[in-house]
């Protein structure tokens, strides 16, 4: 079900008759033409879908005599059909007016033509019937890539998209984020309308990112690409340190790349962000730096060093560097 009034005013149509429905009875985003269904064919009619009229379909209803019109429109009316809407800015004829009138079904006029109508109709239809979920969460655009930020409540996921917005990057949701999917395999997420660009910040309140950082720093809906969740550093867990292996979350039954993110002093969480979000889009180029140096080490030694049974000794053997000097790889001991 959609609403009346937000479906009229979304597609900026005109309602041409009065009608009782508060509601709209759409279900699914598709449109149908009804040209067949006016020369009789009803074996295959969509009638549950929104009827769009266009030129084809008026010039063929005004050529007919108003005697042979309406049984036609009294037949192709006794559908439970949504709505009807006439491109152009046509007025449809009287007839089909009064009938519409008599079966409670809305009339709506739109200035477009019926082919750039169709497109946005589709659009706003598969916005509003995807599937939605609310989580807990901030929604980020860092270079591009729309990053969600989870985490238990007063991790910092606030905090650190502040930090994003001041280096120039946008807010899309704070605390609350609604999520739909418009595709197979694209999520889109924004914040209600009551909260958006508002953000809660523990010790000062509720601050107005829009109004404080400007219209630049704030945008409206976002596609999700990755999910990083923040928690607390657990000095007793393995963190993956290498990156050879990309994990996924579920959506809406869209798979997200997935990261863990722990927190403590003295990490800049921004920038580690900025990092995740570069290296997301090097690997969607088809680069990923772990697997490189992985391959690399194997030319060396002939051992990948995610098999490894001492990477680090692994790689002072492939590239002769003496073991004390390499330091900087003490990760890969772990």
């Amino acid at each position: 079900m959609i609403d009346l009034e937000d479906f009229r005013t979304k597609l900026g149509l005109e309602l041409l008759g009065p009608t009782t429905k508060k509601q709209l009875d759409i279900n699914v985003t598709d449109i149908n033409r009804p040209g067949m269904q006016f020369c009789g064919f009803y074996e295959y009619f969509a009638h549950e879908r929104v009827q769009v009229i266009g030129k084809v379909e008026m010039t063929y209803l005004e050529s007919l005599e108003s005697r042979m019109r309406r049984p036609v429109l009294e037949k192709y009316m006794s559908y439970p059909i949504p709505c009807i809407i006439t491109c152009w800015g046509m007025t449809p004829p009287r007839d089909l007016l009064e009938i519409a009138r008599a079966h409670d079904v809305p009339v709506f006029q739109s200035k477009l033509k019926t082919t750039k109508f169709s497109l946005q109709a589709i659009m706003y239809l598969n916005r509003v019937l995807a599937p939605h979920i609310t989580r807990h969460g901030v929604l980020v655009d860092v270079y591009g890539v729309g990053i969600l930020l989870t985490g238990e409540s007063g991790v910092g996921k606030s905090e650190a998209a502040l930090e994003l917005v001041k280096r120039g990057h946008q807010l899309a949701a704070d605390d609350v984020v609604d999520i739909c999917r418009v595709a197979d395999d694209r999520l889109i997420g924004e914040s209600p309308e009551m909260v958006r660009h508002f953000m809660e910040i523990r010790g000062i309140g509720i601050i107005d990112i829009r109004a404080m950082y400007g219209v630049g720093s704030v945008i409206v809906s976002k596609s999700i690409d990755m999910v990083i969740h923040m928690e607390k550093w657990d000095s007793t867990k393995e963190y993956d340190r290498l990156g050879l292996t990309e994990e996924t979350v579920s959506i809406l039954g869209v798979k997200v790349p997935y990261q863990v993110m722990p927190v403590k002093p003295g990490r800049n969480l921004a920038i580690i962000i900025e990092v995740a979000a570069r290296n997301l889009s090097l690997k969607r180029m088809g680069y990923s730096a772990a697997h490189e140096l992985d391959r690399r080490l194997n030319e060396k030694t002939g051992i990948p060093f995610h098999i490894a049974e001492d990477p680090l000794r692994a790689i002072a053997r492939g590239t002769g560097i003496a073991l004390k000097n390499i330091n900087r790889f003490s990760f890969l001991m772990k």
